[in-house]
């Protein structure tokens, strides 16, 4: 990857609906050659996917929590799981979870940490009883609430 492949991804994650000519022309390429760079980047997986970035508050999600979660690490697996371990019977599980957008494995006393988009207390308190409290794997969890965003970006730093 050079300089050319980091100022295009650049201008990408800052407007991916701009055309291929658009981001030639900031470039200084022609559009087959900046096209070709795109699309290898697409294929090297350096480029993941296009998506639209939609507001949650405008959506009646307003409310963010972030949940840590401790499991399970011995005993038995739930009966017909022959072969899976608590952690994948959970990963599994938070792939059902609209809820749930964001899950990390964390090092420290919990083992992940989730990030929750949800309408408000009544819907979290929903989601944790029947959901993720009411899961076989997980033993323990702790939960903060956002009072307020002040910066959140998809963009990485590309250096």
């Amino acid at each position: 990857m050079d300089a050319i492949d980091r100022r295009i991804l650049a201008i990408l994650q800052e407007n991916g609906r701009l055309s291929n000519q658009e981001i030639a022309e900031r470039v200084n390429l022609s559009p087959s050659p900046c096209l070709r760079r795109i699309r290898r980047l697409e294929e090297s997986g350096v480029i993941r996917g296009y998506v639209a970035l939609l507001d949650p508050q405008k959506l009646g999600l307003g409310l963010l929590a972030f949940v840590n979660v401790r499991l399970e690490k011995r005993g038995p697996i739930a009966p017909g799981r022959a072969g899976s371990t608590h952690a994948d019977l959970f990963r599994a599980a938070v792939q059902t979870w609209p809820e749930v957008v964001a899950c990390h494995a964390m090092t420290g006393d919990m083992d992940y940490l989730l990030r929750v988009q949800i309408e408000d207390m009544a819907h979290f308190s929903r989601f944790v009883q029947e959901q993720l409290l009411h899961h076989p794997s997980v033993v323990d969890v702790k939960t903060s609430f956002s009072l307020e965003t002040f910066k959140e970006t998809t963009a990485l730093p590309i250096v």
